[in-house]
């Protein structure tokens, strides 16, 4: 009863996950019961820098404990981010800043994606990996984007 307490404790501290929009998904694993194994790609827009949308392509693990929310998704991600308007910053950018989190299974994975400024190169860089309370994964991703004038016509 302890465990189960302490489970539901740590499932409410956690913030809410941020929503992705879903763009499109392929199967990659028939399952008899439950949805496919599949791969999922999402967009979202960074909070911090108008103009700036990026892609996040990721497993997303079927069956019937992935129908149900608990199976644990593996961690391999690709990221893309690109340049969709001019660039505006709302805010002060803190290097390593997350920008996008999603839960991968149901309390002690995510995976998140951080962004950095390359002030030399002028450039915006995206990091998506994968952590769990005690052991993350090595495995990421990583897009830049170059800060340049957008043409108006």
């Amino acid at each position: 009863m302890r465990i189960a307490k302490g489970l539901l404790a740590v499932c409410l501290a956690l913030p809410l996950v941020v929503q992705a929009e879903e763009i499109g998904e392929v199967s990659t694993v028939f399952k008899w019961v439950g949805p496919n194994d599949k791969i999922v790609v999402e967009a979202f827009d960074d909070p911090k820098v108008e103009g700036v949308t990026c892609y996040l392509s990721r497993a997303k693990t079927g069956g019937v404990k992935g129908g149900l929310g608990l199976a644990e998704d593996r961690a391999e991600a690709s990221i893309a981010c690109r340049q969709v308007g001019p660039i505006r910053f709302s805010g002060q950018l803190k290097d390593g800043e997350e920008v996008f989190k999603e839960r991968t299974s149901l309390v002690f994975k995510t995976m998140q994606v951080v962004r950095f400024f390359d002030q030399k190169r002028n450039t915006l860089v995206y990091l998506v990996y994968s952590d769990r309370v005690i052991e993350g994964s090595p495995q990421n991703a990583v897009t830049a984007i170059p800060i340049l004038p957008w043409a108006t016509r």
